[in-house]
């Protein structure tokens, strides 16, 4: 079955070119000028993917992504004319799954929506069912963390991430190898995104994110879950 993607920009333009080379490639595509009409196809075609502009006249991609996460985990790739840092960062603070600045080339895009799919779906699973320390607990088999033994709602990235250090619990996971089983070797260079989801994680899972008690930094190295 094809996998489905979503292209949202108010230029028709941009959604009619990518639209052609996303269909080219083998994905079933659909179209949104605006949030509204997004979130009318999200409802009745649940995408796989969402290629999601940020500048938009009614409302914006990131009030979009933002109420998206309230109740899907649908993987969002985020699109601007701006490259900045701190809008980046706000992306992925938002729950976006990666940023692409325009004018971007259709390569481009297709090897981020392959690393986004494939990032999603090679989830480990280890020998053991559970990492547990204490009350705080990664579950494997249901793909599940929870602390005195309430879930913790996580995106799929964030559960990506500490389930990789629970795995290698208690050793140090370097930033060079979690960006590249996480996000893929052409993320090697965009520790950036790894900050930012250990920030994310940290203020769901530690009592205060300030003084981490189960993710800790070793500087320049990495991370490791004690």
């Amino acid at each position: 079955m094809r996998k489905k993607i979503l292209v949202v920009d108010d230029d028709l333009s941009i959604i009619k070119f990518t639209r052609a080379n996303l269909e080219a490639n083998g994905y079933e595509t659909y179209g949104a000028a605006d949030g509204t009409q997004a979130f009318q196809v999200i409802e009745e075609q649940l995408p796989d993917l969402i290629v999601l502009d940020i500048m938009m006249p009614d409302v914006d991609g990131y009030e979009i992504v933002r109420k998206l996460r309230e109740w899907s985990q649908i993987p969002v790739i985020m699109l601007s004319a701006l490259d900045d840092e701190k809008d980046k960062v706000l992306c992925l603070n938002l729950g976006a799954d990666d940023y692409l600045c325009k004018p971007f080339g259709i390569d481009e895009l297709l090897a981020r929506i392959e690393a986004v799919f494939r990032r999603t779906k090679n989830t480990t699973i280890s020998s053991n069912p559970a990492f547990t320390s204490g009350d705080f607990e990664v579950n494997f088999v249901a793909r599940q963390v929870t602390i005195n033994g309430h879930e913790i709602k996580l995106t799929v990235k964030e559960y990506l991430v500490v389930s990789t250090l629970a795995l290698a619990s208690p050793k140090i996971v370097t930033f060079l190898s979690m960006l590249q089983d996480i996000w893929g070797p052409e993320y090697t260079d965009e520790k950036q995104y790894l900050h930012v989801f250990i920030m994310r994680l940290r203020k769901k899972i530690e009592e205060d994110p300030q003084k981490p008690q189960h993710i800790i930094s070793e500087r320049g190295v990495g991370y490791r879950l004690i």
